[in-house]
């Protein structure tokens, strides 16, 4: 999708609905502009996931996973 805008004064730039609908842009959206040889490039910025862990459960798999790593330490040959 090609559209012209016009920059506005203090070098405001209006997306239109079609553009940011297009992007997965929604108002109060964080972007990414870049500049690249007389080219902008507007990419919407994703917030990483979020994911809730049970801590017990952490903690048991990394317990887990540390005597697995000191029963192959201690099967190295000395």
């Amino acid at each position: 999708m090609r559209i012209v805008l016009r920059v506005r004064k203090n070098g405001v730039l209006i997306l239109p609905k079609k553009l940011r609908e297009a992007s997965d842009i929604s108002e109060d959206s964080e972007v990414i502009v870049e500049a690249r040889e007389n080219t902008l490039i507007i990419k919407p910025l994703k917030p990483p996931m979020i994911v809730d862990v049970n801590p017990e459960l952490a903690e048991k798999l990394l317990s887990e996973e540390n005597m697995v790593e000191k029963r192959k330490y201690n099967e190295l040959p000395k």
